[in-house]
């Protein structure tokens, strides 16, 4: 356990570059293993959830090596040629690795072997265990699919079409991506759009994917099999879920005023930036630009007052990550904002909405918590603070709560800081530079 505590400083000032796009940092990594030849990556996250991929697709038989700060080579063996691993892959805290990793090796003809941190191993795998198996994979795990498991991949992988039962960019994913290496055709329905991160990357490589709009909303993303995927130079986009931190302080934090250079604004992303701006946040993007197929800006951001908002529930896809902080932000404006269709936060990292409401009651906010969401209300300037949260292991509860403790009147306590190296390292470093006062001690 490493309990931190953040205490009101002063106002936040300056220039905050955020770590590489996990989700992106992910992927570079695993199209570089499926490319033929070399791919070089700059910007790359070097947190323990991408440190872990690294490490699984060495296992499986990439040369993957870093050259320099956040810079790193990927020697890539092509769609259809990773072997199999001498021994297990543990993929520490991420749900992202273990669900990506399984698409690709579900059409390799070997057995896999992968676990996780207490966390992880208590996530549900069920929804990427289903369409897996339709392409010929076999899995044994835990009940609902939960890990260690063992996954035998498909000799002769079958190309499928699988209509989503839900929006989910991770589902989506490891069906594409396991059906790069099968014949024809792998198609996949989503009700809703999601992240389309692998869509747009398996094109940076060089893969053949279809996007066709149904009458109903729906849209079907295809993929051609057995592409040979071209090696790239690309640089990761600031990581849009690690700016929301500095972001939702600096609206909090009277007086603060901050840029956040080259952040990531897909818009499959940005629900929160529409959220904010609903709530009378001064936030402007400048200076547009596409990087590693992604749309990237500016973003800065100053501190005003902010009043309450009810959030569609038709947004979550688009912020999943970022509703805790957003949470803090309501703790702090005028009103009573209400979240809905929030059931997906219940099997993250953790109980999300639970430890969310659970933090701030202990903040002294009011709050009432549903099924699929909450009810937050905001005092329209700092809330009391004092109390001590329960992180439960999650890096996200962690760094909320650390933000809401620089707006507060009492210091917040987080019982643990450890695991924010998941996904943002300099975090406490790059608040505190900031003006922010978060003491390790």
């Amino acid at each position: 356990m490493h309990p931190l505590t953040s205490s009101a400083g002063g106002p936040l000032k300056g220039t905050c570059t955020v770590p590489g796009d996990k989700s992106i940092s992910h992927r570079a990594l695993m199209l570089g293993a499926l490319a033929v030849g070399e791919t070089s990556v700059s910007g790359l996250l070097e947190g323990e959830d991408v440190m872990a991929t690294a490490a699984a697709l060495r296992a499986l038989g990439a040369r993957i090596e870093r050259t320099g700060d956040g810079d790193w080579r990927v020697e890539g063996v092509g769609v259809g040629g990773l072997a199999e691993p001498d021994s297990v892959l543990d993929l520490g805290n991420s749900g992202t690795a273990v669900r990506l990793l399984a698409g690709i090796c579900a059409s390799h003809g070997f057995t896999t072997f992968m676990t996780g941190d207490r966390s992880l191993r208590r996530r549900p795998m069920g929804r990427i265990i289903e369409p897996l198996e339709r392409m010929g994979a076999q899995f044994v795990a835990r009940s609902v699919g939960r890990l260690p498991l063992a996954l035998l991949g498909a000799a002769q992988p079958l190309p499928i079409e699988y209509r989503l039962p839900m929006p989910s960019a991770q589902v989506k994913s490891a069906v594409l991506l396991a059906g790069l290496n099968a014949p024809g055709e792998t198609r996949v329905v989503e009700p809703a759009p999601s992240r389309d991160h692998t869509e747009r990357m398996l094109r940076l490589f060089g893969a053949r994917v279809g996007v066709e709009e149904g009458a109903d909303g729906a849209s079907t993303i295809s993929v051609a099999g057995y592409p040979e995927l071209e090696p790239c130079a690309l640089t990761v986009p600031g990581d849009p879920s690690a700016a929301a931190f500095p972001l939702a302080a600096a609206l909090i934090v009277p007086g603060s005023d901050l840029v956040i250079p080259g952040v990531g604004i897909n818009p499959a992303r940005i629900g929160l930036l529409e959220t904010l701006r609903e709530m009378g946040a001064a936030i402007e993007m400048g200076s547009v630009r596409e990087q590693a197929g992604e749309p990237v800006a500016d973003i800065a951001v100053r501190s005003g007052p902010l009043r309450a908002v009810e959030v569609p529930a038709e947004r979550a896809p688009r912020m999943i990550d970022e509703y805790p902080v957003l949470s803090v932000v309501a703790a702090c404006a005028e009103g009573t904002t209400r979240l809905g269709g929030l059931a997906e936060l219940r099997v993250k990292e953790s109980d999300r909405l639970g430890a969310t409401a659970a933090g701030l009651r202990a903040a002294g906010v009011g709050v009432t918590e549903r099924d699929d969401g909450l009810d937050i209300v905001g005092r329209g300037g700092p809330p009391p603070g004092g109390g001590m949260v329960a992180t439960h292991l999650d890096h996200r509860i962690a760094m909320a709560f650390l933000v809401l403790g620089m707006a507060s009147e009492k210091p917040m306590i987080v019982d643990d800081g450890s695991m924010i190296g998941t996904s943002y390292p300099d975090f406490v470093a790059d608040m505190n530079g900031l003006g922010a006062s978060i003491d390790t001690g």
